[in-house]
């Protein structure tokens, strides 16, 4: 960490959807810093407030107390600053758009023209596809490319923008282990130069490639991604867990990534130890059945 001023600050927030009613409080007194060049974690469970956490933070939602800045100023503010990734963006694959269109609709906040690119729009949408190895995909129909390739481009499209701070929902849901280790070696490189937050249900792909991890069901603590044990994980989904051993050859086993990021002793794989409870919060690779939700 460095003496510079956080890039995303919360206090004291707490946030209720209309009615206002104590019981409907999604987060309450949550405080948070994210440093530059930091790479936080969101876990929790299902309606803990992850999603709407990040839209707080986009300045799509306000707080009914505490305060939220990002970059310093208000989040509204800054909006066309930060590279957001939603999770499970909807693309149609009957539209007739290329690769290189939809990325280039990330550089929709720097263009006077509506839709009508400039020269510029298009090598930074170019450079973008370039640095997610994307490149080669420009011309290829939206609807035509894996789910893996279309994670990528989706960042890409996010990178557009020439973003100052990067938000993801669960980037790696719904993409096969070799997609997942490729989008994991991306996001390493990417942090290089980039805060990144991101919102996920996999303890595994935190407590193993992240550097904190906040975890969040209503209220918040943060922790070092290696501080994560199956107790803080038991706490926090308000269940019991038992340790999962999946072998080297198991799909769901994570021994790391290219970027030097490998398990750690404290993090093997925990699930909840009612075997009728279907739901498995494993931090060697955690899969939850059912939609995420915040």
């Amino acid at each position: 960490m460095t003496d510079a001023p956080p890039v995303i600050e919360l206090h004291g927030v707490t946030f209720a959807y209309p009615p206002l009613r104590s019981s409907d409080v999604v987060l309450e007194d949550v405080s948070l810093a994210a440093e530059p060049l930091d790479f936080l974690g969101i876990i929790g469970p299902n309606g803990g407030g992850k999603t709407t956490l990040l839209k707080l933070m986009l300045g799509l939602l306000r707080p009914q107390q505490g305060s939220v800045t990002v970059l310093g100023r208000r989040p509204s503010e800054m909006r066309r600053f930060v590279g957001y990734v939603p999770q499970h963006a909807r693309v149609d694959p009957t539209v007739a758009a290329d690769v290189l269109d939809v990325v280039l609709t990330g550089r929709l906040a720097h263009s006077s023209w509506g839709f009508r690119y400039r020269k510029n729009d298009i090598d930074k949408a170019m450079q973008a596809l370039e640095a997610t190895a994307t490149a080669d995909l420009a011309k290829r129909p939206i609807g035509a490319i894996s789910g893996g390739q279309r994670q990528r481009v989706l960042i890409a499209r996010a990178l557009a923008a020439e973003p100052r701070l990067l938000l993801l929902d669960e980037p790696t849901a719904g993409v096969d282990p070799h997609s997942e280790q490729g989008l994991t070696d991306l996001l390493h490189r990417l942090n290089q130069r980039l805060p990144i937050v991101l919102v996920s249900h996999d303890v595994s792909f935190v407590s193993v490639h992240l550097k904190r991890v906040a975890c969040l069901n209503r209220r918040l603590t943060c922790h070092r991604a290696d501080q994560i044990s199956a107790e803080t994980i038991a706490h926090l989904y308000h269940d019991d867990v038992r340790a999962l051993h999946h072998e080297a050859t198991c799909p769901l086993s994570d021994p790391g990534c290219s970027e030097g990021c490998s398990r750690t002793p404290q993090c093997h794989g925990m699930a909840p130890d009612s075997p009728s409870n279907h739901h498995h919060h494993d931090a060697d690779n955690t899969t939850h059945d059912g939609n995420a939700g915040g």
